[in-house]
């Protein structure tokens, strides 16, 4: 199955879109069940999508030959960085569902250093521009608003997860590109087993450190079924996405995710947009335009 070249687009724009409705659900989902119930609400329901996709693909296409132990290790670092980051992102959302998927979007200018370290994917000037264009917009949408104090924990906790979810981004393009597999393939093994991870660990982990967050996950199971089928077609399509096209330009493009979380912010959770964060969501436009050209 050969792409074209606008397929990894479509692929980013629509992940971010579902991805957008799997944080506003989770959101809820730590008003009960705590954040690592919330995050693990979106790993454990999602695996079901996950493995009836694969099935159905398998059945259609035929079994895959089994990737090797390189590929094991990229997907394992990536799951474990993704539970981190999504961690760090639920916390950061105590002070707003905005301003914390806006820093959790500083990952462009992460993700594109880690890249070029990790996997030896160039740096064009047409990608940097863009990523120095999404990242200023980002700042000044995160920036805190005239008379609120700064919420140190909230930032340290955004920007940790912009970090992490960078780590994550290069582990699933390595995972994906060394698995031998054509991108829909590779992408859904990958989620299968990167979810199957994750939540196999922190089952284990909920048992022993935080049983009532368990219980709660599973006694709120419509919402957290929410979360997990969004959470699962969601993480397919960046996986889909990560196969075909450099992490850097992926995950800049990805950074549309805060103009739909403005939205979700101002009609769902009533947190207005000021002057400044407006001139920020035309900069992470204007990025977003170059790195689709580039």
């Amino acid at each position: 199955m050969i792409p074209s070249d606008w397929t990894w687009p479509v692929f980013v724009v629509v992940a971010a879109a579902a991805q957008t409705v799997r944080n506003a659900t989770q959101r809820r989902i730590s008003g009960t069940a705590g954040t690592l119930g919330a995050t693990y609400a979106r790993f454990v329901y999602g695996l079901p999508f996950a493995v009836i996709f694969l099935i159905a693909l398998v059945a259609v296409r035929g079994m895959p030959a089994l990737p090797g132990w390189t590929y094991l290790a990229w997907t394992a670092v990536a799951a474990l960085a993704q539970v981190l980051a999504t961690i760090c992102l639920l916390g950061a959302m105590g002070r707003s569902f905005a301003f914390a998927i806006a820093l959790s979007n500083t990952a462009p200018v992460q993700v594109a250093i880690f890249a070029f370290v990790i996997l030896g994917e160039p740096l064009t000037p047409p990608v940097v521009l863009s990523v120095l264009a999404v990242t200023a917009g980002t700042i000044l949408l995160s920036w805190p608003r005239k008379g609120t104090p700064a919420d140190l924990r909230s930032i340290a906790l955004g920007l940790g997860s912009g970090a992490l979810f960078s780590l994550a981004s290069v582990g699933y393009r390595g995972a994906t590109t060394s698995s031998g597999m054509d991108f829909l393939m590779a992408a859904s093994v990958t989620l299968v087993v990167a979810q199957g991870l994750q939540s196999i660990g922190m089952t284990f982990w909920l048992l022993r450190r935080a049983p009532d967050d368990l219980k709660a996950v599973f006694a709120g199971w419509k919402v957290s079924l929410l979360a997990g089928s969004t959470g699962a077609f969601a993480s397919l399509l960046w996986f889909c996405a990560y196969a075909i096209e450099t992490v850097a330009r992926v995950r800049t493009l990805a950074v549309i995710e805060i103009l739909f979380a403005q939205l979700v912010s101002l009609r769902i959770f009533r947190e207005g947009t000021s002057a400044r964060e407006l001139i920020g969501l035309a900069l992470v436009v204007a990025g977003i335009v170059l790195v689709v050209n580039a």
